[in-house]
């Protein structure tokens, strides 16, 4: 039986590894500037902790969570997404004691049955921010203007914002009776699973791309119609603070987002020219989360994206990505008595900070020297018998073709010659 990879995963091979890491490198450094520390959560949590947290008539909870028993009978589910499982690191460990706000972000693996698509799996990486004990509408442009900062750095243009309010507890009752009223008098229109959650949310029916759906959720009622002073002063604060930082959106009442926890401000945040599925990410506030998961009142507010998606984005658009490094230096070795001061010379060079390898199957002289063009090394550093009674190296450039002899006592200096690394680099 030929075994692969199972469907909606993938392998991230060297090729590519590289260009993972200037990612997360790119990540790690925009969270320290805007004073975010990162949090680590397990792989698996407790199945109620999604259920409750993200809701029972979403489509993550209903038809796209990975839940298993384990061996005690207990239920536990793979990760499905970040916010809740960061609320629950959040509560348990305290951190609300803390100076607040507390602000947090995190990369790791999120797991989702769905048909899998370019740049979305069922296995994905997914980085998200989580700001915890502010309620302030600047708190919602900083996660805002975060994104299009990251974005813009890794060399994307173009970038706008969709922008909505869905109330709070306040106000959204009111809008969930037209909305159910709405609705009812079209119940033919609605598909299977909008029937069913008409009763229990209708926010969810908003969310459907069936198509009969759609055409009753472009006419119905708009939640920024039924807002309370407290979320209409607090969604027009935020529109100020954008358009004072420069931030190009645009108000749209279709967003809603697709999970339970959300509260006031909802977006997305799109790119242009990347075709039809031209949404980067998402997210917004989530004042009651905290509260539903077993803590006291706490405002919150964050976003997530899939950063295969972002790749796959980056790559389309020709934003620069980094191709692999190889090596600063490749031993060329002839005989045995050149390959034993190769091999201590190796380990030298690779305690001064200098990559370096050399041949492990016997190759002749040739095939070394198009084994370290094709790594790339940037220097073949070549030792045999002459050299060797001479005190000497033969180094070739192998990215501008210059010959030259280093003496053996200053070779380790010179192939660690910051500059000279910094050339390749």
């Amino acid at each position: 039986m030929e075994i692969k990879a199972a469907r909606g995963t993938r392998d991230v091979l060297p090729s590519e590894a590289v260009k993972w890491r200037y990612l997360e490198d790119q990540i790690h450094r925009l969270c320290r500037e805007y004073g975010y520390q990162e949090i680590r959560t397990p792989v698996f949590e407790h199945t109620e902790l999604f259920v409750r947290g993200v809701g029972d008539t979403t489509d993550i909870v209903e038809k796209e969570m990975y839940t298993f028993d384990d061996r005690g009978g207990r239920s536990l589910t793979l990760r499905p997404e970040g916010t809740a499982p960061t609320v629950r690191a959040y509560l348990e460990h305290g951190l609300g004691h803390a100076a607040q706000p507390t602000k947090l972000y995190y990369m790791g693996p999120i797991f989702r049955y769905e048909r899998p698509q370019a740049g979305r799996y069922r296995q994905h990486t997914q980085f998200g921010v989580e700001v915890f004990g502010a309620s302030d509408p600047a708190v919602d442009a900083e996660v805002i203007c975060m994104c299009i900062d990251l974005y813009q750095r890794l060399g994307l243009r173009d970038i706008s914002v969709s922008l909505n309010s869905i109330g709070c507890p306040v106000c959204r009752p009111a809008y969930r009776e037209r909305l159910i009223a709405h609705y009812r008098a079209s119940m033919e229109e609605l598909c299977g699973d909008c029937l069913r959650r008409l009763e229990r949310n209708p926010l969810r029916v908003l969310d459907c791309r069936r198509e009969g759906c759609r055409r009753l959720a472009a006419v119905a009622p708009r939640s920024l119609e039924h807002l309370c002073p407290e979320c209409t002063g607090h969604f027009t604060a935020v529109k100020n603070l954008l358009t004072a930082l420069g931030v190009n959106y645009q108000v749209d009442a279709g967003i809603v987002r697709g999970l339970d926890y959300y509260t006031k401000t909802v977006f997305e945040v799109y790119a242009s020219g990347i075709g039809a599925q031209n949404a980067l990410n998402g997210g917004g506030r989530y004042d009651g989360l905290v509260e539903t998961i077993g803590g006291t009142p706490t405002p919150g507010v964050g976003f997530g994206l899939g950063l295969e998606r972002l790749l796959l984005v980056l790559e389309d658009r020709g934003c620069y990505l980094p191709d692999p490094p190889g090596v600063d230096a490749f031993l060329v070795t002839l005989g045995d008595r050149a390959r034993r001061a190769g091999l201590e010379l190796l380990y030298r060079l690779r305690k001064a900070g200098v990559s370096s390898d050399l041949d492990y199957l016997g190759r002749s002289l040739k095939a070394q020297m198009k084994y370290a063009a094709k790594l790339p090394a940037r220097w073949a550093v070549v030792l045999g018998d002459d050299e060797l009674e001479r005190g000497v190296a033969a180094l070739k450039d192998l990215t501008r073709g210059a010959q030259l002899e280093v003496s053996l006592d200053e070779l380790v200096e010179f192939l660690a010659d910051p500059e000279r690394k910094a050339e390749r680099r």
